[in-house]
């Protein structure tokens, strides 16, 4: 089921230009693009840890909305909807805007950019499927909490958490000093 995922290749992935003499104040725009996807990437990791120990039996439901009450996104997350579907939505929008903002600017600066933000544009929409999927699995999880739907939520939620925090480390990579050095974010 997940072995149609790709993008997993870092010797497939083009490399942008790199910057040399960036001042502090051109490195912020790329450090701030680091901080947001760190809040992704530390809510994965919990929401991994919650789906393992509700697995093993180790979390009832009210345990997990404890342990998920202190993060990050969760105070937003209350007035909109579900864990997942807000994370869900969260990811959506970020990358959303990357599409259609930050990545055009980009891709006007040289042709190393444009195959860069090309990529990571494709890189989206694996994301967006394996978001779809795993809200997907959730959702049947939910209804029916056997051995085989939790197995199925951890694969698809471990090829999410890979291919969500490949791609993270590869735009910050990537562009994250040139946000800053084009003035785009």
């Amino acid at each position: 089921m997940i072995l149609d995922i790709a993008f997993l290749d870092d010797a497939t992935r083009p490399t942008a230009p790199r910057l040399e003499g960036l001042t502090a104040s051109q490195r912020a725009a790329g450090e701030h693009l680091r901080e947001v996807h760190d809040h992704l990437r530390e809510n994965m990791r919990v929401i991994r840890d919650l789906i393992q120990l509700a697995s093993e039996g180790h979390a009832s439901p009210a345990e997990v909305a404890e342990q998920t009450a202190g993060l990050t996104m969760l105070d937003n997350f209350r007035r909109f909807g579900n864990l997942c579907g807000r994370y869900c939505m969260v990811v959506n929008t970020h990358h959303s805007l990357e599409d259609q903002h930050v990545f055009p600017a980009l891709a006007a600066q040289s042709d190393g950019y444009r195959r860069v933000t090309e990529r990571l544009q494709a890189e989206h929409v694996v994301v967006h499927d394996l978001l779809e999927r795993q809200i997907e699995a959730l959702n049947i999880l939910a209804g029916a909490p056997t051995a085989e739907h939790f197995d199925n939520a951890r694969t698809i939620f471990a090829a999410l958490e890979r291919v969500l925090g490949s791609h993270l480390g590869y735009e910050e990579d990537q562009i994250g000093d040139a946000l800053g050095y084009f003035n785009i974010f």
